[in-house]
């Protein structure tokens, strides 16, 4: 099982996944509310993040994905909802609402 590192700022938690992991797999690894999920179906926008490091680690997000996050006036590309990413290789994030 190869494990990849999420560092999740502004507190820099290192969190290890298997490859692959949702991103939702994050509440399971710490008893911190790191990434505020809400809906986990990509319909709520409550896990905004902007991702700092390795965007091509969390996977292309789809059409639905980019609509939602320019309706929430997240756009330019470095905004995902954490809730659609999976983790296929090490990256930086941070919670939007941190900025």
């Amino acid at each position: 099982m190869t494990l990849k590192k999420l560092t999740i700022l502004p507190t820099g938690t290192e969190i290890l996944l298997p490859a692959g992991s949702p991103l939702t797999e994050v509440e399971y690894e710490t008893p911190q509310r790191l990434i505020p999920f809400g809906c986990r179906s990509g319909s709520c926008g409550a896990c905004v993040i902007e991702v700092l490091e390795g965007s091509g680690s969390l996977g292309e997000p789809d059409h639905d994905e980019l609509d939602f996050l320019e309706d929430l006036g997240r756009t330019g590309g470095h905004h995902r909802l954490a809730c659609q990413c999976r983790l296929r290789g090490d990256a930086t994030v941070r919670v939007a609402d941190d900025i």
